[in-house]
């Protein structure tokens, strides 16, 4: 057992250093970290380039990563769900579908994305402020794990989600308890103290051909937080969580 493992090390070791030098130098650096994320060595190269190619850089569907993750967001929730029915066998639908929610949302997979070293390999434009803060990384995750799903198929993918995101990064026991709707929390805040919660559009403009908004959290006529994001629901939410955060709403009640 322990040479068939030494075995496939070895070759898989082998496979690295052919592929590495035939990499032209100025695309080493990023191999040598694509694999650092990847844990194995692509089996093709230029796919996961476009994986990691937002649409700032590369306009056409071909070459930006937008189709794959499109296919990594939904092999990503099919993955992530077989995890969770196995996990909670007495759980009802509900449970499930609320922590897969907890799970796969865009912040929480930006998160980790940007732990496991993405931020560094993505290609996007560095001279767009707003990207860098916007949850791109996250959507750069699912269209890699797009891309190991076309290139390695979908039992290796499984097992590297498993292995490289959920096990690692998804503390499910934190997560069962988290309140990811700051927005209804907010909302709940409000009601109860007799407050008069808004959810203002501050400001809409074009950047790299995209409607970039300002979203305002007003309270009683007061601006308390506000979000920025591609499209309004994700900017409210974004302000709601800084305005969860700022009112000390987020504390767990003793």
């Amino acid at each position: 057992m322990l040479y068939i493992t030494f075995k496939f090390s070895v070759l898989a070791l082998v496979r690295y250093f052919i592929q590495y030098l035939g990499v032209d130098k100025t695309s080493r650096f990023f191999y040598k970290q694509l694999c650092n994320v990847l844990g194995f060595a692509p089996g093709t190269l230029s796919l996961y380039k476009t994986a990691l190619s937002h649409r700032s850089v590369k306009e056409s569907t071909d070459e930006n990563n937008e189709r794959l993750e499109y296919l990594g967001d939904a092999i990503l929730s099919g993955i992530v769900a077989d995890y969770l029915f196995k996990r909670y066998p007495y759980k009802g639908e509900g449970f499930l579908t609320e922590m897969r929610s907890k799970m796969v949302n865009r912040q929480t997979l930006n998160e980790i994305a940007v732990k496991m070293g993405l931020k560094k390999i993505t290609i996007y434009n560095k001279n767009d402020g707003s990207l860098k803060v916007s949850q791109i990384f996250g959507n750069t995750l699912e269209a890699l794990v797009g891309a190991i799903y076309v290139d390695k198929g979908y039992n290796t993918t499984k097992q590297w989600v498993l292995k490289r995101i959920i096990i690692p990064h998804m503390f499910v026991e934190d997560l069962e308890t988290l309140e990811i709707n700051h927005k209804n929390k907010l909302y709940g805040w409000a009601n109860k103290n007799g407050k008069n919660l808004e959810f203002e559009t501050l400001e809409e403009r074009f950047e790299n051909g995209r409607r970039l908004f300002t979203v305002g959290a007003v309270v009683d006529g007061e601006l308390i937080a506000e979000g920025k994001a591609f499209n309004k629901k994700d900017a409210s939410q974004i302000a709601s969580q800084i305005a969860v955060e700022k009112l000390g709403l987020g504390k767990v009640e003793e």
